[in-house]
């Protein structure tokens, strides 16, 4: 901090100041701690008389400080530490954010606790080790999105893929009308509809470049071949886990009990369960039908995650799809030297 002396009528923001960096419940600071951090810091010479005037014209002013025998603290802040806690780790978990835009978020959250609060959160500096997109256009799109769904208008950008290298290159050129960002397994969507494919798609934010706001007008949510009641948000994120773009419709699957907990945790409370009348050569587990709404490519991949407890009754299409991919996994596994 400069030498430089500043006008005593700055104390009483600066004191605020120190108060914010220097204290918290475990290092309240005495007035002559005040005295020192408002020299040592902003070159500001003051009696412990002011500081104390000081200390209460803030109490007056609705600031939240705590004062005894051992000194003054801030007690309230716009976060508790638990709760920075709480969203820097959603930072570190979030795939769609730079490790450089995390590292910068992380440090201005821990900026809003004392300085002792950075020493206690020792993970901070592992931030290049997670699993992060290397797309930094992130906020800049997300603006670009916001600002065209407000004046209801179309975008268009490229669409990426990661290649054999790790990187991003383009994969195709989208021109779609933008409804909603949706936050879904840890990555960010954009849900627009494609009127040249005529349906819905949901592009990840951070695989997204060079957009731009069209002059075009987008389609009217209400006029999508069911949509006409907008969006039904709780539908949206059961009924499609991995955001295929196909419809979503009934299935029926036959599953062991411990399957129960995961298709709650990816279908939401709403999905019908009976007891399963036992098969033919039962394994001696319990065993349910389950019916839920989802989406049938992202179905084929969930019963496959859980191909060992699961077994797809109706509809048809969707059972012949798992087939397929199992005995094409079987055969990839099959008559091949390791």
């Amino acid at each position: 901090m400069s030498a430089e002396f500043e006008p005593k009528k700055l104390a009483l923001v600066r004191t605020l100041q120190i108060l914010e960096k220097y204290s918290d419940f475990d290092h309240p600071l005495k007035q002559e701690d005040i005295v020192r951090l408002l020299d040592s810091d902003y070159g500001i010479s003051l009696e412990r008389k002011a500081v104390g005037r000081n200390l209460s014209l803030l109490k007056e002013a609705g600031i939240d400080i705590e004062s005894s025998h051992q000194g003054s603290y801030l007690a309230g802040r716009l976060f508790d530490d638990s709760e920075l806690h709480l969203l820097i780790d959603s930072v570190l978990a979030s795939r769609h954010i730079s490790a450089g835009q995390s590292r910068q978020l992380i440090d201005r959250l821990t900026t809003l606790s004392s300085r002792y609060f950075k020493k206690r959160v020792k993970y901070i500096s592992s931030v290049d080790r997670w699993d992060k997109t290397d797309n930094k256009n992130l906020f800049y799109n997300i603006e670009m999105i916001d600002e065209a769904i407000e004046a209801g208008k179309m975008v268009q950008y490229e669409y990426n893929k990661f290649g054999p290298d790790r990187k991003l290159h383009k994969s195709s050129f989208a021109r779609v009308s933008p409804y909603q960002l949706v936050l879904k397994n840890q990555r960010y969507y954009l849900m627009a509809f494609n009127a040249y494919w005529n349906h819905m798609v949901y592009h990840r934010i951070d695989k997204i470049k060079n957009i731009a706001i069209c002059d075009s007008p987008a389609v009217p949510l209400r006029s999508i071949p069911g949509y006409e009641r907008g969006l039904d948000f709780r539908d949206l994120t059961t009924s499609m886990p991995y955001f295929f773009s196909d419809k979503p419709e009934k299935i029926t699957f036959r599953a062991e009990e411990w399957v129960i907990d995961q298709a709650v945790d990816w279908f939401g409370k709403e999905i019908e369960i009976s007891e399963a009348t036992p098969a033919c050569g039962s394994d001696g587990h319990d065993h349910f039908n389950i019916t839920v709404r989802s989406s049938p490519g992202a179905m084929v991949y969930w019963a496959l995650q859980f191909a060992d407890g699961v077994e797809i009754l109706s509809p048809d299409s969707v059972r012949l799809r798992v087939k397929n991919v199992l005995e094409k996994a079987i055969n990839n596994y099959s008559g091949r030297n390791r």
